[in-house]
């Protein structure tokens, strides 16, 4: 159908599924969709042979409210994509090696966080207590498996802030069923052959195997590293950032739990190793465990023996037979992400290593500010892809800084790829100069320049006092009553720890509950309560 007036934006179509596809899909039509007066036509057009990346893929809290804003039960959420309460990442070995070498950075901010500087008040007793222990309860919930929530907290609300773990292949099923069927998205399963348009001019239509030609006013590549719009037709440089971060291989397998009904952890756990690092992610239903590693400090043999070693400590499985998936992936992005009509979603627009599960909140934040801003007709569009690109241009600069901090805050000497790591032409400038300015004073809101970062201050003082680092800070009359606020800050986190461990479930115990509420029909005015189970579950 031809669009009678040029200039409006009122379709857009989608290239790609999977999570980035349908995130996107499911944003758009939830908001400005044609469930709605006067909505958008949202198409999604998906090859039948791309197979999805995802190995069992870890969100950030940021998850629940793109759920909740699609309209997507957090039960249903859970039951369909075998999902399980992440509140944070565990740090094994990554400071100094040493088996005792743990520390965590948690979901919840610290206490008295933003208002109350309680840097120096922790600094006096850093030797009895860890960062992440005396600021929440969350690393002791954590050690112990608990759930984040009671079975009577609302969905998608929290006691301890939390994000998922999920399989990423049924999630990319749930939010197509959910887009397609509530939602109104047009859902096309073909091979996209031709991009019509000129590379210096808009993209005017794509042609399709079997469905012909598809016009829209706005192209959403989301079609991973082929980057088939915004890099094989548009030609926008990749920006690779290998240089910085030295990870650029991976080795992924699907084990299952030994114990059907045994614990499920409750962050991911990532464990150092000679050449990169180790991450295990506990499903309700598996285990997600994989290696991501430098292909300049380890060959593909090595690798795998590190893998199987790993395999073989933690789980009983025959660690020697089981099949291991290959990863290879260019660290970096693209030097825009919105060109013309045409912005890149997901792994089209860049990719660095899985630490800190940037890539599904780089997806939600990207689809977010597109909905939040979606321009009314082309005249426009240029304006919101200007800003579009300095934001997302610093957002990638910003996660390159955070996650290079992990590295350089390491003291470990035992391989050349810890050693590389910490030399000063692999640091930017923004962040070292970040590491000068800390050693005088801990981390605020006040050193970033944007309101909604995408690591807070507080994710930086988890990483740095949980490595160890030496921030000697003035102290003045200010730092002095803050500290005595901070003391009385660490006497209510330790109630509030001591109240939470006895009443909280397990995650098991919860997700349980949880997922017999998304069984279709299920009615969950009428199921029991955990305190069913355990009576000191409320």
């Amino acid at each position: 159908m031809t669009n009678t007036n040029q200039n409006t934006v009122t379709r857009v179509v989608i290239v790609g599924g999977g999570s980035a596809g349908w995130i996107t899909a499911g944003l758009l039509a939830a908001e400005h969709g044609q469930i709605k007066p006067g909505g958008i036509e949202v198409t999604l057009i998906e090859s039948p042979d791309v197979n999805i990346i995802g190995v069992g893929e870890g969100t950030w809290p940021t998850m629940r409210t793109t759920l909740h804003r699609m309209g997507i039960s957090e039960s249903r959420f859970v039951e369909a994509c075998s999902a399980s309460f992440k509140q944070g990442t565990r740090f094994v070995r990554w400071t100094h090696g040493a088996a005792d070498d743990i520390y965590y950075h948690p979901f919840s901010p610290p206490a008295g966080y933003p208002l109350i500087n309680t840097i120096p008040a922790w600094l006096e007793c850093r030797d009895r207590i860890s960062f992440a222990e005396r600021m929440t309860p969350q690393a002791k919930a954590c050690d112990r498996n608990l759930a984040p929530k009671q079975a009577e907290t609302p969905e998608y609300a929290h006691v301890l802030n939390y994000g998922y773990h999920l399989d990423a292949g049924k999630f990319a099923m749930l939010l197509a069923e959910h887009c397609t069927g509530v939602l109104g998205v047009r859902h096309i399963i073909d091979h996209v052959n031709l991009v019509n348009g000129e590379p210096d001019g808009d993209i005017r239509s794509l042609t399709t195997e079997r469905n012909g030609e598809i016009e829209a006013d706005l192209f959403i590549d989301c079609t991973g590293t082929a980057s088939l719009l915004l890099g094989r037709h548009y030609q926008i440089p990749f920006i690779e950032r290998k240089d910085i971060l030295f990870n650029d291989s991976a080795l992924a397998v699907q084990i299952p739990h030994d114990d059907p009904q045994g614990p499920i952890a409750s962050q991911t756990n990532s464990t150092a190793q000679a050449a990169g690092w180790v991450w295990d992610i506990a499903l309700s239903s598996r285990r997600g465990v994989g290696y991501v590693y430098s292909s300049q400090h380890s060959d593909d043999e090595q690798a795998e023996q590190v893998l199987r070693r790993y395999l073989g400590e933690t789980s009983s499985i025959d660690a020697d037979s089981v099949d291991l998936r290959k990863l290879s992936f260019r660290p970096g992005y693209r030097e825009r992400f919105w060109h013309r009509n045409c912005l890149a979603i997901g792994m089209s627009a860049g990719f660095i290593e899985p630490l800190e599960a940037s890539a599904l909140v780089m997806v939600e934040l990207a689809a977010t500010m597109l909905v939040d801003e979606l321009p009314v007709n082309r005249q426009v569009m240029d304006i919101a892809a200007k800003r579009f690109n300095t934001r997302f241009t610093y957002r990638w600069e910003r996660i390159i800084d955070f996650l290079k901090l992990h590295y350089v805050l390491s003291r470990r000497e035992d391989s050349a790829y810890w050693l590389d790591n910490r030399k000063s032409e692999t640091i930017p400038d923004s962040l070292a100069e970040l590491l000068d300015l800390w050693r005088f004073q801990a981390p605020t809101p006040r050193d970033f320049s944007q309101v909604d970062e995408v690591f807070s201050a507080a994710s930086y003082q988890y990483i740095l006092y949980g490595m160890g680092f030496e921030t000697r800070p003035r102290i003045g009359a200010g730092a002095m009553a803050d500290s005595q606020k901070a003391r009385a800050l660490f006497e209510d986190n330790d109630r509030m720890a001591k109240r939470l461990l006895a009443q909280l479930p397990n995650n098991r115990q919860l997700l349980g509950v949880m997922a017999e509420r998304g069984l279709p029909g299920h009615d969950t005015q009428t199921h029991h309560s955990i305190r069913a189970n355990r009576g000191n579950a409320a």
